[in-house]
């Protein structure tokens, strides 16, 4: 697909849970150049190194002007208005409504992945009237018909992969493209099957936006889409991008992605550092070894490897948090942002027919 430029909008919210869209296109997108963030907080640094401690020219901006300004200066043309918050509950709230608006009153295009919709507001009208500007609310409910589980994914020759999570907002996509590009980079064709917006975003050719569906389609739309996947493609592995955790009390996910997605091996997504779910206090996070007995007696297939999400960990104790964790689960245990995942792709290949 070609790139357009853009900014993505996370205002106050970059160096939090809150700021997961836009972490993960700043980390990596095949959709879009990302030219800046906006975050008036952290204004003036480098995107990435905020994030995982290496630049990559990405700046942090105070507002829709500068990030204009800064285009202009670089020579390129900005098209794009992206909002990168994962609002509580996906709710449009004023501040994301009006800076939607002025992108759009200045000339952009705007993709939101929130349940609440740009393209809904009245004031967006006028712009959507004479069709040279775009507005994407990527979980709009399909208009087409939904697909209904049938079974055929039993026909998928591809090893599929789950990525799954103790809690939500931890990690598990970022984890699954790290896992497509190792398994990549060893020779193994590899597609990503992203279920939520920001792999949309992200470029994933195949998959579903799992909360803008009906939940009779839930299991059928994510077969569809791996099945649609292995006919175009024949790759070896799929790997299937988690959504929320099973055990969370808000944001309860996972059991279609293991009943549906019929997952060879289980790659669990865990935070050592949290103590509760993510956005509700109060609620103890289950144990990391309890999740894997779930996680195992629901799918009938084995959690392969822990992977670790090193929020809360300073650098220089993250291996001995790894190995502390790996004695505890009886698994590997890695870091895929610090230490990539080439060494998983060994135990998954034992998972091919």
């Amino acid at each position: 697909m070609e790139r357009v430029n853009a900014v993505v909008y996370c205002e106050g919210a970059f160096d939090s849970t809150y700021g997961k869209t836009a972490h993960g296109l700043v980390r990596f997108t095949e959709r879009y150049n990302v030219l800046s963030v906006i975050d008036s907080t952290l204004a003036g640094q480098d995107a990435a190194e905020v994030l995982d401690g290496k630049a990559r020219g990405i700046p942090l901006v105070r507002d829709l002007p500068e990030a204009l300004s800064l285009s202009r200066e670089q020579g390129l043309q900005l098209s794009h208005f992206v909002v990168g918050i994962a609002t509580d509950g996906g709710f449009l709230d004023e501040a994301v409504e009006k800076a939607a608006l002025d992108a759009l009153a200045a000339g952009l295009n705007v993709d939101s992945g929130l349940h609440e919709f740009i393209s809904d507001l009245p004031a967006a009208g006028q712009y959507l009237e004479t069709g040279d500007i775009k507005i994407r609310d990527i979980r709009k409910p399909p208009s087409r018909r939904m697909h209904a589980f049938t079974g055929k994914i039993e026909s998928v020759g591809s090893v599929r992969i789950a990525t799954m999570g103790t809690d939500s907002a931890i990690g598990k996509r970022t984890t699954a493209w790290i896992l497509v590009h190792a398994l990549r980079k060893a020779g193994q064709s590899a597609e990503m099957i992203g279920t939520g917006q920001t792999a949309w975003m992200q470029g994933a050719e195949y998959g579903i936006i799992l909360d803008s569906l009906l939940n009779d389609y839930i299991s059928g739309e994510l077969e569809h889409a791996v099945c649609s996947a292995w006919e175009d493609k024949k790759m070896d592995f799929a790997v299937i991008e988690g959504q929320g955790s099973l055990m969370n009390p808000g944001y309860p996910g996972g059991f279609e992605i293991l009943a549906a997605g019929r997952p060879h091996g289980i790659i669990m997504q865990h935070a050592p550092s949290r103590k509760e779910y993510d956005g509700f206090p109060g609620y103890p996070l289950d144990s990391l070894n309890d999740q894997i007995h779930i996680a195992e007696f629901l799918s009938h297939k084995p959690v392969v490897a822990v992977t670790i999400n090193h929020e809360g960990i300073p650098r220089d104790q993250i291996d001995a948090v790894c190995k502390e964790v790996e004695q505890s689960c009886a698994r590997p245990v890695l870091d895929p942002l610090y230490h990539g995942a080439d060494a998983l792709v060994p135990l998954l290949m034992k998972l091919k027919k």
